[in-house]
């Protein structure tokens, strides 16, 4: 596969490489791994690394494992098991619960620290594991995240995890366009996050408003929106869709304004932003209050 595609300046201010040499270097780190497991969501990230550390080692020697809880939707989970099919990754599901992790339901700015932390020491057996014999635990973390609010990365260099994306300094539209190439079904797939990640900072997590959240985001992908976010303040349901989306959110605002209240929330808005990824941290940015202003 050869590609004659360039990508601007990295943000180490480095010379621009071709698609192709961070691909090729990505399967470099990788062929000098052996045997490893993939934190696997089923997102585009993770399905790219993946499919590259399986055509770089074979299946024999990498194992994809998801995570099962209350903020991974069933939909979620069901496209994850379809995927790693689709690439012949053998596949194990395991069942925690993030509601139980010490320092979880707070929901501080530091909440995906714990969930990290929690998903690495559910995996890490299979590394430690004599029979098992898997030299390395990777998850999908990109160069974009390098950028952001992570606090997940804290707990990946804790524990060693590795993120062969990010170190080869591939970003999300690279990522996207190797996964094109490679004839991945999901690359143009909307991003997701965790369902806990659209509770207000500061709000306690419960199953109550994560099944909240779910109904009301199942609900407008029924409707055809590519995109959502339902960010939950205490009983406002804040809408993210896409600005090419928001016309018709606007129309159809009476039926879903109806529907959301019915699944539980008092009030229903529209984010005139339109979504972002991340768009719970601004209040981090700025450093004031966890309320909605």
């Amino acid at each position: 596969m050869k590609y004659g595609i360039r990508f601007n300046r990295n943000e180490r201010g480095d010379e621009m490489s071709t698609l192709q040499q961070k691909y090729d270097y990505l399967k470099q780190i990788l062929s000098g791994m052996k045997r490893v497991v993939v934190a696997f969501s089923g997102g585009v990230d993770s399905t790219l690394l993946l499919k590259v550390a399986l055509d770089t080692l074979g299946p024999a020697n990498v194992l994809a494992v998801t995570t099962d809880s209350e903020t991974y939707p069933s939909r979620e989970l069901e496209d994850a098991k379809r995927i790693a099919q689709e690439l012949g990754a053998p596949h194990k599901v395991v069942y925690t619960s993030e509601l139980s992790i010490p320092g979880y339901v707070e929901n501080t700015e530091n909440r995906c620290y714990f969930c990290k932390k929690n998903l690495f020491e559910e995996l890490l057996p299979h590394i430690n594991d004599s029979v098992e014999g898997y030299n390395h635990l990777l998850f999908g973390l990109i160069a974009d995240d390098m950028s952001e609010h992570r606090p997940g990365v804290k707990a990946a260099r804790e524990y060693g995890v590795r993120g062969p994306l990010q170190e080869a300094d591939l970003f999300k539209p690279e990522i996207r366009e190797l996964s094109r190439e490679l004839g991945l079904s999901n690359w143009n797939k909307p991003s997701f996050a965790c369902l806990s990640s659209r509770i207000a900072y500061g709000e306690t997590i419960t199953l109550q408003k994560l099944s909240k959240v779910d109904q009301a985001e199942d609900y407008l992908l029924s409707l055809g929106f590519r995109q959502v976010r339902v960010r939950t303040h205490n009983n406002i349901a804040r809408i993210e869709v896409e600005q090419s989306e928001m016309t018709r959110l606007i129309e159809l605002g009476n039926e879903i304004s109806n529907q959301l209240r019915k699944i539980g929330y008092e009030f229903v808005t529209m984010d005139l932003s339109g979504y972002k990824s991340g768009s719970m941290n601004r209040v981090l940015e700025r450093g004031g209050s966890h309320e909605l202003v």
